[in-house]
């Protein structure tokens, strides 16, 4: 969102429906169109602030201590809120960590962030976040998770789900390919639903999983929160097992 300005209507008007239909999380980041996507869930939001949750990201430059504040401090004022409700780290580079662990505790402790927590961390980046000072406060890590990337549920996912660790899954329609798969016409064809919408609630019927599709459009928010609603069997989940097979070993976490 903010990228395309004559887009700004619509895509105003895409949040203020999510949010009329009980779609309250919304994800955004301060990198996305250089803070513009911001700008627009602020001004979407208005007056329906305490029904939101709001992730935002802090960029991997901005990740030192006092870096870390400021950029929490000007999301604050694009996203015109007093807090941020979790506040991610975008991805990692070469910033050591423990600083940015510092820049979340001091957030946290002036209540400006209610959590921190990771985006696109493996699990041995987990188990190294687990042992720096603060780190345990992770609340969440966010990462590509679909059924065609399933990698994450051989290691990362049942490392996160011990520790009560939220894992929210992007691309969840595989950057589009889930929605036109021919694997799963059949079966969404069954439920009167899109492929699209059988990906979506695929994810959606696990604990301590949050989905995050992108959704600038009126009719692809009205067909995602459909998803929510679909229940699929356990014949059905077995079919997509194999459709979709699950992984056998450890693989390195997918990010595109």
């Amino acid at each position: 969102m903010g990228v395309e300005p004559g887009k700004r209507k619509e895509e105003l008007a895409s949040i203020r429906l999510g949010i009329e239909l009980g779609m309250t999380l919304i994800d955004t980041a301060e990198m996305y169109a250089g803070g513009e996507a911001e700008k627009i869930v602020g001004e979407a939001i208005g007056g329906n602030r305490d029904r939101i949750f709001l992730v935002s990201k802090v960029s991997p430059g901005n990740a030192t201590r006092q870096a870390t504040i400021a950029a929490c401090e000007r999301s604050l004022r694009r996203l015109k809120t007093d807090r941020i409700d979790l506040y991610l780290l975008h991805w990692r580079e070469n910033i050591p960590v423990s600083e940015t662990v510092d820049g979340f505790t001091a957030l946290l402790e002036a209540t400006k962030i209610r959590y921190w927590g990771v985006s696109n961390f493996d699990l041995d980046e987990m188990e190294e976040l687990s042992q720096i000072t603060g780190g345990s406060a992770v609340a969440a890590n966010q990462v590509m998770y679909n059924l065609n990337r399933r990698g994450i549920e051989f290691a990362l996912l049942p490392w996160c789900r011990s520790r009560r660790i939220l894992t929210m899954a992007y691309s969840p329609l595989d950057q589009g390919r889930l929605a036109r798969c021919a694997r799963l016409r059949g079966l969404a064809a069954a439920h009167g639903a899109t492929p699209a919408q059988l990906a979506l609630a695929w994810l959606l019927r696990q604990n301590s999983i949050v989905a995050i599709p992108k959704m600038s459009r009126r009719e692809h928010i009205r067909a995602n929160r459909a998803a929510a609603d679909l229940s699929l069997t356990a014949d059905e989940l077995s079919h997509l097992d194999l459709a979709f097979s699950a992984p056998t070993k450890r693989i390195p976490l997918e990010m595109t």
